[in-house]
């Protein structure tokens, strides 16, 4: 008998079931950890509790290096449809190889490799060398490799550690029906859908098995096809032949490689307490720790909970280090990929990330242990030299695997921003952490999520302000010209700044119940959201000319008509002067002087006077809307066309929105007016590139939808799941008449009282009286009592809780709610009722742009590119002939994006359209 006894632990296998078996747990730096402590724990288990007689003499742990083999270039479909790993799972794939190492056991990976071939190659191997061999997996390709034990070896068999069995021969032939040597045929005639091997066609694991038992291989049975019986089997056997022969082929595992550390290196030596200890502090494995008699160096506090400023380093600027030679920023690197999670932040020359120049790039691997790399610097002047810095290709060709390790976490404030620009420099920044959303998804209402404000509040630290390193007015410059030991300080406080606040939000997403709708709704918007900004949108730009010159001119009729009913000239722009002419020179009642002295001229007070029969207050209004339109849109938009791509990129902020909704600037896409004539003519300047039609997919009522199911009202959700006009509905419900006059008020209330309209605020919308206006709101309670107890409800919850919540779990905080002023009370009140249900729509429309991408790819729709998202809408670009196609998964990912985190009693309606230009597609 063999007196070497080889074990080969499929790693792989070994961290999936280790990220099953635990709960999301976190280490002391705030990093997922479950898998790492699982895996530990079950190697610990194989390398020193095994019983002596059955234990290892020589063991390896296996990894899988990439995704990527011989086998994608043998058959590009090969995984294909296997989902990524879980993002949490992610950052622990290098703690887990750390894991090893810190056993003093063999970690093996090898490029282009899959773990099962490098198994194979070493059970090879030491079976010709005479030694006995345990797999330690369950993976049914293995199972190819058992032998009995002989009298050339100590044989091959398989230990699965989930059921603590050993697998043989005995036991492929009761799970397959054939013997471990034709396993292999089985395979490749079955195929694998998780693998997505192709197979035959119509043959499970007993078919294949009969068919190779009854004809000895698999190229017999190709070769005697014509000659089976059954029709079905005989011409799905001769059809996808070739299928099944490249499958063979994906199934037959590697034996024959060199190794890549011989055989006498896996010697087991015992473990040696030093780096194990080690390993088990810095994760803060307080239990694990004990067994090597280390557990008084562990900080007693528990792994997930977040770092304090006492336990981390002061801000040192000298500190931060300027790399400037590879071997300097080689070692941040292999740092960075060791530890699982780098901070990360890029610096250019202007603020437009589509126009603007890398100029740098800072990372951080621990609080105060950060580095700038200059890219782009050059010099003060026209007469100094550039400084010393790393070539650009070369710096980025080295940091673009890091940059794209699926082990690293990237972690950023406003990460987005630096995906689009390394976009353009063919890096393709994954997995990120973005701390800016995590603040937004923790903290909503409380403060800003500015990278400033997070600084003073969380880490009671005042950063370096942009404008005392760049300069302002006339003296500032690029960041191309900031001197680059200045620029170091800078560049490595932001990054510091951002590892630290990281370590302190991650872990309060479980703790405080944010976890789904940042990992399932915000953080996997970040790319989706940065591939639209840098897709942009065409213009029309002899349009928008043409539209502004008609804009003019009817500003100058408005401001004609404003002067002759004001009696005589005015800055209509000057809220002091127009305050003047309303109140003083026209008398109007109801004037209101602010702390300044000067009267209101608000919206809300231009409208009450212009129902109250002034006509001027409708013309400023009117003069201001085309004023406004000609200043944000028609004329700014010609000077935002990009000159490089010949489109505009507007800017989608992620964390700005109180109640969830992306906002957008440079242009506002959500400040176009949606049902004005205006407002259609702004959107129809937004065009389709040429040979494309623009498409636009919009919910219909989805804020009444949710209401309806979120308060309870049976009528609603019956109307909504029948088709009904639901403004009709409620017309007879409250008038007991349905035509234009009663629908259209039905339908100002139903949007109202979302929003917590008061009865004076409903009497301005409807030009009636305030007590009329109470009746309407008292019959609607009546006819639908379920918004009215939801109103109730969530009044009371805000009261207590000091926040409201999304069907996701999101939350808004009011912090209004409880101050002693009665406005901002009312206020709050008003947000708090609107906030779960307008939130929860943005959540919908979020996840469904999440989903949008993967769901075309899978159509054969990949150039089907989502360009904007505004309110409850997404627009499009398409080829004409893909209208159709993508319509119908467009629809389906939109009426289904609430499922499986929350089911609906209603269904989400989704209307679609198509045409040249945005305004026509609407």
């Amino acid at each position: 008998m063999a007196t070497n006894h080889l074990y080969l632990v499929d790693g792989s296998g070994y961290i999936f079931r280790a990220y099953h078996r635990l709960p999301p747990l976190t280490n002391r730096n705030g990093i997922p950890a479950g898998a790492v402590y699982g895996f530990t724990t079950m190697l610990w288990r194989l390398v020193d509790d095994l019983h002596t007689a059955d234990g290892p003499t020589h063991l390896a742990v296996i990894f899988d290096a990439s995704s990527h083999t011989f086998r994608n270039d043998m058959y590009d479909k090969y995984k294909a449809h296997r989902p990524p790993p879980p993002e949490d799972l992610l950052p622990q794939f290098p703690l887990i190889r750390d894991a090893t190492r810190a056993f003093s056991v063999p970690c093996i990976e090898t490029e282009g490799l899959e773990a099962d071939d490098i198994i194979a190659c070493y059970a090879r191997a030491a079976l010709a060398a005479g030694w006995q061999v345990t797999i330690v997996s369950s993976d049914k390709d293995l199972m190819q490799l058992i032998e009995p034990p002989s009298d050339r070896h100590g044989g091959l068999d398989m230990l699965d550690t989930m059921n603590n069995r050993r697998l043989n021969g005995a036991d492929v032939i009761e799970k397959f029906g054939v013997p471990p040597e034709k396993l292999g045929d089985v395979l490749a005639l079955m195929g694998d859908s998780v693998d997505n091997v192709p197979g035959v066609p119509g043959v499970g694991p007993k078919t294949a098995a009969q068919l190779i038992n009854e004809h000895g291989d698999l190229e017999t049975v190709l070769a005697a096809a014509g000659t089976i019986k059954k029709p079905k089997l005989r011409q799905s056997l001769i059809d996808h032949a070739d299928n099944a022969r490249l499958s063979r082929e994906l199934v037959r595992l590697v034996c024959d490689r060199p190794l890549p550390e011989p055989l006498e290196d896996l010697a087991l030596k015992g473990i040696p307490p030093k780096p194990l200890r080690a390993f088990l502090e810095e994760q803060g494995f307080r239990t694990l720790l004990m067994k090597v008699g280390g557990g008084h160096d562990v900080s007693p506090k528990p792994a997930a909970a977040p770092a304090t400023p006492e336990e981390e380093p002061a801000f040192v600027h000298a500190d931060y280090e300027t790399v400037v030679t590879e071997e300097a920023l080689d070692r941040w690197i292999a740092e960075a990929v060791a530890r699982g999670a780098v901070a990360i932040d890029t610096q250019t020359d202007v603020a437009d990330v589509m126009r603007a120049n890398l100029v740098g790039i800072a990372l951080a691997v621990a609080p105060g242990k950060a580095c700038y790399v200059p890219l782009g610097h050059s010099g003060e002047d026209l007469l100094s030299d550039p400084p010393v810095q790393l070539p650009r290709d070369v710096a980025l060709a080295k940091l673009k695997p890091l940059l794209e390790h699926p082990g690293v976490m990237k972690i950023g404030q406003d990460v987005k921003y630096d995906l689009v620009l390394l976009a353009r420099n063919d890096i393709a920044l994954a997995p990120v952490d973005d701390t800016m959303v995590l603040s937004y998804d923790l903290d909503a209402g409380l403060a800003g999520h500015g990278a400033g404000d997070l600084g003073v509040r969380h880490l009671g630290h005042q950063a370096i302000d942009f404008k005392a390193v760049a300069g302002t007015g006339r003296n500032a410059v690029g960041f191309d010209k900031v001197p680059v030991p200045r620029a170091t300080e800078y560049a490595g406080e932001a990054v510091d700044i951002c590892f630290r606040l990281w370590r302190r939000l991650k872990p309060r997403l479980a703790r405080e119940g944010a976890t789904r709708v940042y990992e399932l709704v915000d953080r996997p918007l970040i790319p989706v959201v940065g591939a639209m900004e840098a897709a942009g949108i065409a213009v029309d730009r002899a349009g928008l000319v043409s539209l502004s010159a008609e804009f003019a001119g009817e500003i100058a009729r408005l401001e004609g008509e404003v002067h002759e009913l004001a009696g005589g000239p005015f800055t209509i722009g000057s809220p002091k002067q127009l305050g003047e002419v309303l109140f003083e020179r026209l008398g109007l009642k109801g004037g209101r002087k602010g702390k300044t002295g000067v009267y209101s001229t608000d919206m809300n007070e231009l409208e009450r006077l212009s129902l109250e029969g002034a006509p001027i207050a409708a013309k400023v209004l009117e003069w201001r809307q085309v004023t406004k339109l000609k200043s944000t849109y028609t004329d700014a938009l010609q000077a935002q066309i990009n000159p490089a791509t010949s489109r505009v990129h507007t800017t989608f902020s992620l964390a700005v929105a109180q109640t969830g909704r992306l906002s957008s600037t440079d242009p506002n896409l959500q400040n176009i007016p949606i049902r004005t004539a205006l407002g259609r003519r702004i959107r129809e300047a937004f065009v389709a590139a040429p040979g494309k039609v623009l498409l636009a997919a919009d919910y219909s009522q989805i804020e009444l939808r949710l209401a309806a199911h979120m308060a309870d009202v049976p009528a609603l959700r019956d109307a909504f799941a029948n088709g009904d006009d639901i403004h009709s509905l409620t017309a007879q419900e409250l008038f007991g008449t349905v035509d234009r006059d009663t629908r259209g008020k039905a339908k100002t209330i139903n949007f109202a009282i979302l929003y917590g309209i008061s009865s004076w605020g409903l009497a301005g919308r409807l030009g009636v009286d305030r007590i009329e206006a109470q009746a309407m709101i008292d019959r609607y309670f009546d006819r639908f009592p379920g918004i009215k107890d939801y109103i109730a409800e969530t009044l009371t919850t805000v009261r207590e809780k000091g926040y409201v919540s999304t069907l996701f779990g999101r939350k808004t905080h009011l912090p209004g709610i409880k101050s002693s002023k009665q406005g901002d009370r009312q206020s709050a009140e008003r947000q708090a009722i609107n906030a779960p249900i307008q939130g929860t729509s943005a959540d919908i429309i979020k996840r469904a742009m999440v989903r949008m991408p993967a769901a075309l790819t899978a159509a054969g729709l990949s150039d089907v590119k989502m360009l904007l998202q505004v309110h409850d809408e997404l627009v499009f670009e398409l080829s004409p002939d893909q209208v159709e196609a993508a319509s119908a998964v467009i629809r389906t990912v939109m009426a289904g994006a609430a499922e499986p985190m929350v089911t609906l009693s209603v269904p989400l309606g989704v209307e679609i359209g198509h045409g040249h230009s945005w305004g026509a597609a609407h």
